[in-house]
């Protein structure tokens, strides 16, 4: 009897030592993806240019409003701002252009508002600002800090809709959620392959849990 509860006790001491070996390896693998994720989302956010636009309210007519000023500065920004392949385009020069052009930007989206029957006013800015973890079609960005060109329209307390300038990753195919593969092209030139890989995996969160990360989708 008492090697019985001998041979219980070392394997209830053995369970025990098993599992805090287990969370304790799981904490270490925790802060050892923290920092990759970490270490990817800041030379990201330097290689990248983010495009939002806010709407007035969670209301579907001003969710309606919203996509209409993004497709009109999508329409001004395909036909004048300088194309990511072009041999001297890089992100600087995306943001210069950019911030140029902020009164052009202000513009287009207040003539779409009018267009729209909205009276709204817009505001177009360049701003560094945290953004949650975001899927864009197969391209996924962690949380962090990033620069963006910034649409708000009225109170701009409404969902937002988002893509990426430079590279451009903004959609070529809405319905599907297909981004053009010279943006992807771009990326995977100024990151290393083990962070393209992890931004461009479609089991994302799964991905990051062995190498690091993890993803919400958003709009």
């Amino acid at each position: 009897m008492k090697r019985k509860k001998r041979t219980v006790l070392c394997m209830c001491i053995a369970l025990v030592s098993a599992l805090l070996l287990t969370g304790w390896l799981l904490a270490e693998r925790g802060l050892l993806v923290g920092a990759k994720e970490s270490r990817t989302q800041e030379h990201l956010a330097k290689e990248v240019l983010r495009f939002h636009v806010l709407a007035n309210s969670d209301s579907e007519e001003d969710q309606k409003v919203k996509m209409q000023v993004k497709e009109a500065v999508l329409a001004y920004l395909e036909d004048c701002m300088p194309r990511n392949n072009e041999k001297d385009i890089t992100v600087e020069a995306t943001k210069k252009w950019v911030e140029y052009h902020l009164e052009d930007l202000e513009a287009v989206a207040e003539n779409a508002l009018r267009q729209a029957g909205s009276t709204d006013k817009a505001q177009a800015e360049l701003v560094w600002d945290y953004f949650p973890a975001k899927t864009y079609g197969d391209v996924t960005f962690p949380a962090g800090e990033y620069e963006a060109l910034r649409i708000k329209i009225g109170q701009a307390k409404g969902q937002n809709w988002w893509c990426c300038l430079y590279p451009n990753l903004c959609f070529v195919d809405a319905v599907h959620a297909v981004v053009p593969e010279e943006g992807k092209d771009t990326l995977r030139q100024v990151l290393d392959k083990e962070e393209y890989e992890m931004v461009t995996a479609s089991d994302y969160k799964i991905k990051w849990f062995f190498f690091g990360g993890g993803s919400e989708k958003g709009q």
